[in-house]
């Protein structure tokens, strides 16, 4: 995070007082970072670290005013595309990694929508199994420090990471069963459990008792999809069809996915955001806006279907079968 800083407005800003910073100069950092070819994304993240630190030093009473506010952040030319899961998608994954180690770890993804690093850094100690929620309060991350990699648990990614996420669907059953796993994992593996100092009561780890990182999640989710398309095309040959190929996918798509079924039960974009941890109150709209608009056109297709002869029954029948619950296997 400092190196970020310096890198953005400490470079810029940093030999300036306090005091004498203004929006100007704070619009200059952002328009020169846009000519410099930085992606918007990343002119949003470098002006939420500086606002945060203005704001706290306006708390102290170092400076009268925030300048970070009524900033211009120029926006991609380009449509970044969200990879979701349908419910049918999310479906078909979980039933292919029933028989996987991480089965719990993927269950547990879908009912959250944690980020990977909060995955990896969730601790037992984290888990209310008497008020039926977890709390998020660090990050597992992962960096090579002159070659060698360095595990460190570490803060949440903003102070809105700081959260409380509520038990949905099958969340305990998953979590007592993986405790099991756990258990019976360290008593086969004995000497060889590879549990690192300070990650000992770690919720998910490896087969071998190591912490989870991105690359293990990012393996296996590769392995699961290829299983989908190799079932899918033997299936496809059997019914003389073309195969549906099952788009790849990331972690963090399971977290977009999350976030949308929230959306699918009516949830209020606030406590969405709260659930998810979202620093800025537009990313969570922008994953609304997505689920809005899938939801436009299924309204329009049912009108569609009207015009076509389609019954008051039928039509009812499509309405109860609407929306998405918390429940993973559908």
């Amino acid at each position: 995070m400092r190196s970020k800083f310096y890198n953005s407005f400490g470079k810029r800003l940093g030999d300036m007082r306090l005091v004498d910073i203004t929006n100007i100069d704070v619009q200059n950092v952002i328009t020169q970072m846009n000519k410099e070819g930085k992606a918007a994304s990343t002119m949003r993240e470098a002006l939420g670290r500086m606002r945060e630190c203005m704001e706290s030093a306006k708390n102290n009473r170092l400076i009268p005013i925030n300048p970070c506010f009524e900033i211009n952040v120029p926006w991609e030319n380009r449509q970044v595309k969200r990879r979701f899961l349908s419910p049918e998608e999310q479906n078909t994954f979980l039933k292919t990694v029933e028989h996987n180690w991480y089965k719990e770890m993927f269950y547990i993804m879908f009912l959250t929508g944690m980020r990977i690093g909060e995955v990896g850094g969730l601790m037992w100690s984290d888990i209310d199994f008497d008020n039926k929620c977890i709390h998020i309060n660090r990050s597992l991350s992962c960096q090579y420090e002159y070659g060698k990699k360095m595990l460190r648990l570490t803060e949440p990614k903003t102070h809105n990471s700081y959260r409380k996420i509520p038990f949905f669907g099958e969340a305990e059953e998953m979590y007592l069963s993986q405790q099991k796993k756990v258990k019976e994992l360290k008593k086969t593996l004995g000497s060889r459990w590879r549990g690192e100092e300070g990650c000992e009561d770690l919720v998910f780890v490896t087969t071998m008792g190591s912490p989870v990182l991105r690359y293990h999640a990012e393996k296996e989710i590769k392995k699961v999809v290829k299983e989908i398309n190799f079932q899918e095309s033997v299936q496809a040959v059997r019914e003389q069809r073309e195969p549906v190929v099952f788009e790849d996918m990331y972690p963090h798509a399971i977290r977009h996915t999350f976030c949308s079924r929230c959306f699918e039960a009516d949830m209020q974009p606030k406590v969405v955001q709260s659930i998810m941890g979202h620093q800025h109150y537009s990313t969570t709209i922008d994953i609304y806006t997505h689920v809005t608009d899938a939801k436009f056109e299924e309204e329009i297709d049912k009108f569609g279907l009207a015009l076509g002869g389609g019954t008051s029954e039928e039509a009812e029948d499509m309405e109860e079968g609407e929306g998405a619950g918390f429940g993973m296997i559908m």
